[in-house]
């Protein structure tokens, strides 16, 4: 699972390089295996950005992007969508994906988290809650609701400062550690993407992953 990542990110057009930051041995070999390259990182971080951190202060780069190893689908586009955001606006901090929401059905699913943007496309709020609620439900509304997806790329310096920041009460309610970032005063750009992730979160998404990836290379 974790070679499908890494070769499809290698295909994102602005990404230089690829590391695998991991707590764990038999992954590392694993990746060297594959001709990857990894790196052993502490075992107590709290976050996967804490982990992508860690590996920051030891290697410079002006951007970093943090894709979950349990994303075999991931899209290369995607990633360099993000990439380009921060390369166009300097003050972005953070980016990560959303796609639109087409299935009612995942609006009320708590298993997906939600995002709301302002008018320059930053984050509101991220929610596991069907954000926006349609309060009058007596009229017809067109509520376009945004599923994020858990991608994001960092600038060093805003990096390195994450694991300093305190975790606030919505992060504690939400389990959610994008919510860090907001309660502390900064920005996520928030970019549109057709890519819906399908990411390997319990045993039985291995086997639809199989058949997506089966299905892409027939």
């Amino acid at each position: 699972m974790i070679q499908h990542v890494v070769e499809r990110v290698r295909q994102a057009k602005l990404v230089s390089g690829v590391v695998v930051a991991t707590d764990d041995a038999g992954i590392k070999s694993a990746v060297e295996g594959f001709g990857g390259e990894a790196v052993l990182t502490r075992s107590d971080h709290r976050t996967g950005t804490d982990r992508v951190a860690e590996v920051a202060a030891h290697r410079e780069a002006a951007i970093y992007i943090n894709v979950q190893g349990d994303e075999p689908l991931i899209d290369p586009a995607t990633v360099d969508a993000i990439v380009e955001a921060m390369l166009e606006d300097e003050s972005v901090q953070v980016a990560s994906p959303a796609v639109a929401i087409t299935q009612p059905n995942d609006i009320m699913d708590p298993h997906i988290t939600k995002v709301v943007r302002d008018f320059e496309g930053n984050a509101l709020y991220f929610s596991h809650a069907p954000i926006p609620w349609v309060r009058d439900r007596g009229e017809a509304v067109n509520a376009q609701h945004w599923k994020h997806i858990g991608l994001y790329a960092f600038r060093r310096d805003a990096l390195l400062e994450f694991p300093t920041l305190p975790p606030g009460e919505l992060e504690r309610l939400e389990q959610l550690e994008q919510l860090r970032w907001l309660e502390n005063g900064y920005r996520i750009r928030i970019v549109e993407t057709g890519y819906d992730a399908v990411s390997v979160d319990v045993p039985s998404d291995v086997e639809r992953v199989e058949k997506l990836l089966r299905g892409s290379s027939a």
